[in-house]
């Protein structure tokens, strides 16, 4: 585990750029992930890391609901920056999960049992197999109540150094980044564990 006064160090990174505060943790540890839903603003984080670690491991919980154009916008994004995908899935098929569960709302009693087994499950394989260090991720502040009590850095509840180099960064920040690097946008990414965008997904209560 890493251990670092994250307090201190978030103010020293608060006025960093994303490419220089991912420089830096990048002298940490090699044995690091940057994980994915292939969501919205997807491509940015991937083609920034991309450009600082060409073989970073890419974790990517697959729901197996995600919608045909979240699978289209994942095969672009895979191709065009040759990334090295992890991918996980749950132990049962779309056919088991819809048979015994189903596609349960938030107000659903299933709905727990459904996060469990489409996304907590396959993301805790994936920790245990991968073993990460360092924890890239995309998570900004005003996107949730949880997401605004963290930082650029933070930990996980296993001591993983999570580092999101886009936290301060609003919608608009993204979509102008977007259109100045010519960068794709999932305009139709939709979870069915958040299913509401002020929900958490629950990787990130790991």
């Amino acid at each position: 585990m890493i251990k670092l006064d994250i307090d201190t160090l978030n103010k020293e990174l608060r006025n960093k750029t994303p490419d220089e505060i991912i420089q830096w943790a990048l002298t940490l540890s090699s044995n690091r992930i940057v994980t994915t839903s292939f969501g919205k603003y997807s491509a940015i984080l991937l083609s920034t890391m991309s450009k600082h670690d060409k073989n970073i491991k890419v974790v990517w919980c697959d729901t197996l609901f995600n919608l045909p154009e979240t699978y289209a916008h994942a095969d672009s994004l895979i191709k065009d920056y040759n990334l090295n995908i992890k991918k996980y899935q749950s132990l049962k098929t779309r056919e088991e999960i819809e048979e015994t569960i189903g596609l349960p709302n938030v107000e659903d009693d299933n709905h727990a049992l459904f996060s469990e087994v489409v996304k907590l499950e396959p993301f805790r394989r994936a920790l245990q197999e991968q073993q990460p260090e360092l924890w890239f991720t995309n998570i900004r502040v005003r996107q949730t109540e949880l997401r605004d009590k963290k930082d650029i850095l933070s930990y996980s509840k296993d001591g993983i150094l999570k580092i999101s180099p886009f936290y301060y960064w609003s919608d608009y920040d993204l979509d102008n980044y977007l259109e100045v690097h010519n960068l794709p946008k999932n305009h139709t990414y939709f979870d069915p564990i958040k299913a509401l965008e002020n929900r958490e997904c629950g990787i990130h209560l790991q």
